[in-house]
């Protein structure tokens, strides 16, 4: 039996091979990100600055097309913004890797703190032990997190590698479903 999620996929046509190509991208990049992290982080930092870099200037081209639904002061804002954060991201790759990765891990250190302190609340207003059990996991690992940044910064690549290959697998497998329903 299909699940709702495979029968839209299937009735709006998606191609399986899409699918395929993205598993065996994040499978790849996985795979780099175990046995080299260091330069396969440097490259993908190196893909977002150019990333940045091009959608700021096409912001700033998309001013002038008619209808965008855009004001043309927010692209002009975004567009200067990609830009300079391309051009220092191009311009700095090694910092910038660092505070990519930096960045990743407080934004990470601060939602768990946050989804801490909300299952603490969830299970004192009747939630049950599991909320306030999870609740305090998530603050530990926030704490750990934050006191440790460098470290985890580090571990980042690895981490990360490990879930495009679980990812990746995940996609593989799934396209080929997709491809017999």
């Amino acid at each position: 039996m299909a699940s709702r999620t495979e029968t839209v996929v299937v009735e709006q046509g998606f191609p399986w091979w899409v699918v395929l190509v993205e598993g065996i991208f994040a499978l790849i990049f996985g795979l780099l990100l175990i046995t080299a992290p260091g330069s396969t982080s440097l490259f993908l930092v190196t893909v977002l600055g150019f990333y940045w870099l091009i959608r700021g200037i096409f912001s700033i081209i998309e001013i002038f097309i008619p209808n965008t639904g855009t004001h043309w002061g927010w692209l002009l804002f975004m567009g200067i913004l990609g830009i300079i954060a391309g051009m220092v991201v191009l311009r700095n790759l090694g910092y910038a890797t660092v505070l990519v990765g930096t960045f990743i891990i407080v934004f990470l250190a601060v939602d768990a703190l946050i989804m801490g302190i909300m299952g603490l609340i969830r299970a004192f207003t009747g939630g049950g032990w599991g909320p306030g059990i999870l609740g305090i996991l998530t603050i530990i690992i926030a704490i750990l997190l934050f006191t440790n940044v460098f470290g985890a910064v580090l571990a980042l690549p690895i981490v990360l590698g490990a879930f495009m290959i679980v990812g990746g697998i995940v996609a593989i497998f799934y396209s080929f479903r997709i491809r017999r329903a």
